[in-house]
C-alpha cells in the first residue's frame, strides 16, 4: 500500500531532475552569485516538467515543493550560522532544523505548480498566461502566511542597474516578479513546448498537422514560433523602456535639492559575542569619538547644517530610560558637540514588563526628540506568537510590538525608521511616506549571522523599499552593508563590510509627491491573487462538467 501511494504522488525521476535544476538555476540569480538574468529562465525547467506531470495534482505538488526546498534552503542556509556559532548547536542538527523550515516555505511554490497543473489541464497551453499571475500570487499567500516573502523572484534584479526596478513604484516588488516571469511562460515555455512536442500541443501556435505529419510540417511552424517569440519579445521589452520613460523620466540625476541636514553614520563592527562592560565602554566611546571626528568637519560655506549622528543596531544592547550612566553620557555629549544622535535602544512599555526594541533621538540640548517602537518584529527571534508564548523562548528577546508610525526631524526633513528585519516589509515604508517622511534611516544588524548572502539579500530588500516609495534609504549598519540608496535604487558610497567605518550624506527635502505604490499598496499581488482564484475556481466547476472522456483528451 505504501509503495502505490509513493507511485501516486512521486513524479518520475526525470521530472525531479528538471524541478532541482530549476532550483539550482535561481539559487545562482540571488547573492551571494548574482547571476541575475538567470531568474527569467530558471522556473522554464519546472514548468516543463509540471506539464510533463500535469495529470496529476499531486505530482505537480511534490515537483513545486522540491524545488521550493532546495531554492530556499541553496540560499537561506545562513540562517545556520548563529545557532551554530553563538548557540552551540550541532551543524547537523542546525542544518536539519534549517531544513524543517525550508520544506514549510517549499509549500508555496508546490501550490504554484499545483495550480499550474490543474490550469493546464483545463486550458492547455493557453494556461501559460496566467502562469506569472498564479506564481505573484503564491509569493503573496507566503507572504500572508509566514510574515515574510524574502526572496521573492524579483529581489534577484536588485543590482542589475536595470530599468525593470523602477516599476516596482507602480506595484511593488511583486510587479516586478511579475515582469521577470511574464516574457518567460508567454513566450519561451510554449516556445520550447513546440520544439520539443510538436505544433499539436501549443494554443498559440495551433494547427493541425495532416495525417502524415512529419519533420517537414515541423520545420515552418517552428521557425515561425520563433520570429513571433523574438518579435513579440523585442515589443515587450520596448514596452517596458517606453512605459518607464513616461512614469518615470529618462535616466539622468535629479536636479540637487537644497541641503536640510548632514547624517554621520557610523558602521562600529561590535563583535556579536564576547563583550564585557570594560570592552562595552570602549566600543561606545570609540563610536562616538568617530562621529565627533566627522562631525568637526562638516560645514557648507559659513553656516553649519544641523547633523545627525546615527548609531546602528548592535549587540550592546543600549538602554536609555533605564541607564543612568549611560543617558548622561549621551546628553552631555550631544550638548557639548551641538549635535543629534539616534540610536537604537531598549525601552520599557508603560504599565508592562515588557520592553520595546526602539530607534531613540536626542536633540543637541540633551532632550529626547522622539522614539520609535518597532513594528514588525523577528518571528521567534523577537518575539513569539501569542499562543506559544510561555512555551517557546525568544532567541533574541521577547519584545513588546510597537504601535505608531514615528516620523524624527532631521533639520527641516523628515525621517522614518526600520530596524533591520522591517526593511522587508514595504508597507511599512509606504506608511512613513504617506505620513510625510522625505527620507528612510535603517538601523540594522547582520552580525549574528556571519560574512553570508544576508548581507547582499538584505541590501536588496532596501533598495526595494527606495524604489517603492521615491525616497531615498540611509542605511547604517553595524558590520555592513552601509550604503546611501537613491530613489533610483542605485546603491552608492558602500562601506567595507566587517570594518569599522563611517559616511557623512547630506539629506534633503523631498517634493512631497507620492508613488503609485505609495497611494494604493500592494494592489497588484491581490489582483494576481484575484484572478488566479477566479482561473482555479472556473477551471474547477467546467472540470465537474466535462466528461471524463474529454478531460482525458485535453490532458
Amino acid at each position: 500500500m505504501t509503495f502505490g501511494f509513493a507511485k501516486k504522488i512521486l513524479p518520475s525521476w526525470k521530472n525531479l531532475l528538471l524541478a532541482i535544476f530549476a532550483a539550482a538555476l535561481l539559487i545562482l540569480a540571488f547573492p551571494d552569485f548574482e547571476y541575475w538574468f538567470l531568474a527569467w529562465i530558471a522556473l522554464v525547467p519546472l514548468m516543463w516538467a509540471v506539464e510533463r506531470e500535469k495529470a496529476s495534482t499531486a505530482k505537480s505538488f511534490v515537483l513545486g515543493w522540491i524545488f521550493g526546498t532546495i531554492f530556499f534552503f541553496g540560499t537561506c542556509w545562513w540562517l545556520t550560522y548563529a545557532p551554530i556559532h553563538f548557540a552551540l548547536f550541532p551543524p547537523l542538527l542546525a542544518y536539519s532544523l534549517i531544513m524543517i523550515a525550508c520544506l514549510g516555505a517549499g509549500i508555496f511554490p508546490g501550490i504554484f505548480s499545483a495550480v499550474s497543473s490543474l490550469l493546464l489541464r483545463r486550458f492547455r497551453s493557453w494556461a501559460y498566461l496566467a502562469v506569472p499571475f498564479v506564481w505573484v500570487a503564491t509569493e503573496f499567500l507566503r507572504y500572508g502566511v509566514t510574515g515574510n516573502s524574502w526572496n521573492a523572484i524579483g529581489y534577484s534584479q536588485a543590482f542589475t542597474n536595470s530599468r525593470l526596478v523602477t516599476f516596482a513604484g507602480v506595484g511593488g516588488v511583486a510587479f516586478v516578479s511579475f515582469l521577470v516571469v511574464l516574457p518567460l511562460f508567454l513566450l519561451q515555455t510554449p516556445l520550447l513546448a513546440l520544439i520539443f512536442r510538436g505544433p499539436s500541443k501549443i494554443g498559440p501556435f495551433y494547427e493541425q498537422p495532416p495525417a502524415n505529419s512529419n519533420e517537414e510540417f515541423r520545420q515552418p511552424i517552428r521557425r515561425s514560433a520563433a520570429i513571433y517569440s523574438i518579435a513579440v519579445s523585442i515589443l515587450f521589452f520596448s514596452g517596458i523602456l517606453l512605459t518607464d520613460f513616461i512614469l518615470f523620466g529618462p535616466p539622468t540625476a535629479k536636479p540637487g535639492r537644497k541641503k536640510s541636514a548632514y547624517l554621520v553614520a557610523v558602521q562600529p563592527n561590535v563583535p556579536a559575542s564576547g563583550l564585557d562592560q570594560f570592552n562595552w565602554q570602549q566600543l561606545r566611546d570609540k563610536q562616538f569619538a568617530a562621529a565627533q571626528t566627522k562631525v568637526d568637519n562638516l560645514s557648507t560655506g559659513d553656516v553649519i547644517l544641523p547633523t545627525v549622528v546615527v548609531l546602528p543596531e548592535s549587540p550592546m544592547n543600549f538602554a536609555y530610560n533605564d541607564d543612568r550612566e549611560f543617558q548622561n553620557f549621551v546628553n552631555d555629549f550631544v550638548r557639548k558637540n551641538n549635535f543629534s544622535v539616534l540610536f537604537n535602544s531598549s525601552e520599557p512599555e508603560k504599565g508592562a514588563t515588557k520592553y520595546f526594541n526602539s530607534a531613540v533621538m536626542v536633540g543637541p540640548d540633551g532632550k529626547q526628540v522622539g522614539q520609535y517602537d518597532k513594528l514588525y518584529l523577528l518571528p521567534f527571534g523577537e518575539a513569539v506568537p501569542w499562543f506559544l508564548e510561555g512555551i517557546v523562548p525568544g532567541f533574541v528577546g521577547n519584545f513588546a510590538y510597537g504601535r505608531e508610525y514615528d516620523l524624527f526631524p532631521v533639520g527641516d526633513a523628515k525621517a522614518g525608521v526600520m530596524i533591520c528585519f522591517e526593511s522587508h516589509f514595504g508597507q511599512l515604508s509606504r506608511e512613513y511616506v504617506r505620513n510625510g517622511a522625505d527620507v528612510i534611516i535603517e538601523m540594522t544588524n547582520d552580525g549574528y549571522l556571519g560574512p553570508t548572502p544576508v548581507l547582499r539579500q538584505h541590501l536588496a530588500n532596501a533598495v526595494f523599499r527606495a524604489v517603492e516609495t521615491n525616497r531615498p534609504v540611509l542605511r547604517v549598519t553595524n558590520v555592513g552593508i552601509t550604503a546611501y540608496i537613491s530613489e533610483r535604487g542605485e546603491v552608492l558610497d558602500a562601506a567595507p563590510s566587517y570594518q569599522e567605518d563611517t559616511r557623512v550624506w547630506s539629506v534633503s527635502k523631498s517634493d512631497g509627491s507620492q508613488t503609485f505604490y505609495v497611494k494604493y499598496g500592494d494592489w497588484f499581488a491581490w489582483l494576481c491573487s484575484i484572478l488566479t482564484i477566479g482561473l482555479l475556481i472556473f477551471g474547477i466547476a467546467t472540470g465537474r462538467r466535462s466528461s471524463p472522456t474529454a478531460t482525458n483528451n485535453i490532458a
